[in-house]
């Protein structure tokens, strides 16, 4: 009895290819790579011949053959981060319209884990590499920007082979804190984000800075530690009820600690705006649909992602970036009033 075994299918090799559409392996070769000099006829007799064979190109021997892997590193801090995850669509959406593909890695804000995960991707012949901020030094960025194409949010550098975004973190603090000054309000509290960041730092400068204009006294005991999650916003605003320091607004300095601190005010039986106001940072998608709505400053995660991508590929280009990122804005909805 014949055996029922069925027989495994043939695969379709660049050489098949390459005799069903009559041209060489080299040009099939060169056409999926997208470095071939051919005419328009040659390349539709190929894409012809890839869909009736039913070609799948392997990308290790692309990469081995011209030298691109068509994939991008991108180093996050927090996969699951409400601003971050925006900034990775951002960054997936001009990267997919090139025909690159996003290789996603979580530093966790370590900068021995941001090294592990750059040491991964670069094990998989990533083209080049964007890293969103996090904690490498900037020697160690620097260095990197001489052995492949890297883009970094969140700093000031300049480097052979390395391009930097950076929002406007000071300027965004002082105009949540001007508005706050400029609706009466002088006892403002601020939950400050992890210290060791630098936009963290930018945003205390600019409330301080704000304070300084307005000829209103800087008190440490309204300066309150957060570390940028909702949980530390209603852990910080829990300690300053407690610690009975009067105040009748805060700046927070990111949209979820003001999440976590118009909770535990909710908690203790006080409203907003009616007992405090509240001002955020970064306008998160949450913050419109807030109760009330969130005032907050608005710091576009889509479009730094979408800057960083195409800066990146204009490296990747050889051209010079110019992609910089809008000033911060003001939005003010419900959750400030009059003091």
């Amino acid at each position: 009895m014949k055996s029922s075994k069925t027989r495994p299918a043939t695969k379709v090799t660049l050489g098949m290819v390459a005799e069903h559409s009559g041209v060489s392996p080299s040009t099939v070769s060169r056409i999926l790579n997208g470095t071939a000099v051919v005419s328009q006829e040659k390349k539709d007799a190929v894409d012809r011949a890839i869909a009736e064979l039913g070609f799948v190109p392997n990308p290790i021997a692309r990469v081995l053959a011209g030298g691109r892997s068509l994939s991008v590193g991108v180093v996050t801090q927090a996969i699951d981060s409400p601003y971050y995850g925006v900034a990775l669509r951002g960054i997936e959406e001009v990267l997919d319209a090139a025909g690159y593909v996003p290789l996603f890695a979580s530093g966790h804000w370590n900068a021995k884990e941001e090294q592990r995960c750059i040491d991964t991707l670069r094990a998989r012949r990533v083209d080049g590499l964007i890293v969103l901020t996090g904690r490498l030094s900037d020697e160690a960025l620097r260095k990197l920007g001489k052995e492949l194409p890297v883009v970094v949010t969140g700093r000031n550098l300049k480097a052979s082979g390395l391009y930097s975004l950076n929002f406007n973190d000071f300027e965004g603090a002082r105009l949540a804190t001007h508005h706050l000054l400029s609706q009466g309000h002088r006892k403002i509290a601020f939950i400050s984000g992890d210290p060791v960041h630098p936009d963290a730092q930018e945003r205390l400068r600019g409330y301080r800075a704000a304070l300084e204009a307005a000829g209103v006294k800087y008190k440490p005991a309204l300066v309150l530690p957060g570390m940028f999650h909702e949980e530390s916003g209603l852990m910080a605003v829990e300690r300053l009820i407690d610690s009975r320091e009067p105040f009748t607004a805060i700046f927070a300095a990111n949209d979820q600690m003001a999440f976590g601190a118009s909770l535990a005010l909710y908690r203790r039986g006080l409203r907003v705006p009616d007992d405090v106001s509240i001002v955020g940072f970064d306008d998160l998608a949450g913050a419109a649909h807030s109760i009330p709505p969130l005032t907050t400053i608005h710091q576009a995660g889509l479009e730094l992602g979408r800057c960083a991508a195409q800066a990146l590929l204009d490296l990747l280009a050889d051209r010079k970036p110019t992609a910089q990122l809008p000033e911060p804005r003001l939005i003010i909805r419900s959750s400030t009033r009059g003091a």
